[in-house]
């Protein structure tokens, strides 16, 4: 029997991201290959990867990526998308077959336009109208669920060590200017391919180390606006949050950190510059049930950029690194390394502080 201090015991959960600040699109390979000295932060209950810039040939379109349980739940499910989208692409998503992956389900993917007529008919606009359409499907469609529904973006996810999601889903063949990646150690939540990360919504997506003590308050209030967490993994609730500050609420990306990872009320205080101090007690004092507690770091995707985040203790790890045009983001140096031997600038962000990189404006 191993004694302590024999056997490792990470902290659960491995992230890693990287991005080129000049919108040059990479392989998935290199995100794949750098989850691979991570693997004991990971149980084989789950992982994924989220790439941006991977259908140039379809950017104007939403790319809906789901999970069917039968042919028979796509068909229904098509007849229902046909209602309310053009469909110019439907098509089953490359796979190849591994023995480590196994009790897959049907995975298709849509390129999709809304047809103007539904989304005018129900006064939304178009953003909107594909958010309530991804939340229709997961609650009411029974064996079917949207996992990835950007433009010029997807996720690829399911139960199973990183590495092997990164070669069951091919991603050596997709090229893009941004990717995430993620290897779930699931502690009180169940390992499935709806709960593996990222989580996504319209083109934002959310891999998270850590777990959230504030999931319920963050639940109840969030499904106050529509949204509805059924996907028995309490990351979930992040996407929506974000979500709600940066699309509903048109937050920036450094207000929205201030909201999820609020400064203490003494930290505020303390604040020299009258200004600030007055947005934060503003910020803390309009959303005060959207601060998440409870030890994360999360990276969090969007369209042309991609932020890190960790909880205001900083009880989650996260470094980043840098080498010319690239910033890359993991949970350990070693994942960085495994992308570019050569990373400068290396150094782990202060807790609550976000580093927010963005491509350079017509890169992409």
């Amino acid at each position: 029997m191993k004694k302590e201090g024999q056997v490792r015991i990470p902290s659960g959960c491995a992230i890693a991201a990287v991005i080129s600040r000049t919108g040059k699109r990479m392989s998935g390979q290199l995100i794949t290959d750098a989850m691979r000295p991570m693997h004991d932060r990971s149980n084989g209950l789950g992982g994924g990867f989220a790439g941006y810039g991977i259908y140039p040939e379809y950017k104007d379109f939403y790319a809906l990526h789901l999970f069917f349980d039968r042919r028979d739940t796509r068909k229904s499910c098509e007849v229902f998308l046909k209602e309310r989208f053009e469909i110019v692409q439907s098509e089953i998503i490359p796979t190849r077959r591994l023995p480590a992956i196994t009790d897959e389900p049907v995975i298709w993917r849509y390129f999709v336009a809304p047809l103007k007529s539904v989304p005018a008919s129900l006064q939304l606009d178009e953003k909107e109208f594909v958010a309530r359409t991804v939340m229709r499907i997961n609650t009411e469609m029974p064996g079917a669920y949207v996992f990835s529904s950007g433009k010029n973006m997807g996720a690829f996810k399911a139960v199973g060590f990183p590495e092997d999601v990164g070669r069951f889903y091919r991603l050596e063949e997709y090229q893009g200017y941004s990717w995430t990646a993620h290897g779930r150690y699931p502690t009180n939540t169940p390992g499935w391919w709806g709960g593996a990360h990222p989580f996504t919504l319209l083109d934002y997506s959310v891999v998270h180390n850590g777990e959230i003590s504030s999931y319920d308050a963050n639940r109840r209030f969030i499904e106050m606006f529509g949204y509805k967490c059924c996907l028995q993994t309490d990351t979930e609730v992040i996407t929506y949050i974000l979500d709600y500050l940066l699309r509903v609420q048109g937050l920036t990306l450094d207000e929205a950190a201030d909201v999820i990872a609020a400064p203490f009320w003494s930290t505020i205080e303390r604040k020299s510059d009258p200004e600030e101090r007055q947005k934060l007690l503003f910020l803390r004092k309009l959303f005060p049930c959207l601060l998440i507690t409870g030890p994360f770091s999360i990276v969090f995707g969007f369209d042309g950029g991609l932020m890190a985040l960790n909880d205001r203790l900083k009880l989650r790890s996260m470094v980043v690194g840098e080498k010319e045009d690239r910033v890359y983001i993991a949970s350990e140096e070693a994942a960085i390394r495994t992308m570019e031997p050569d990373a400068e600038n290396i150094w782990a962000p202060s807790g609550g502080e976000p580093v927010i990189i963005q491509v350079k404006d017509g890169a992409f």
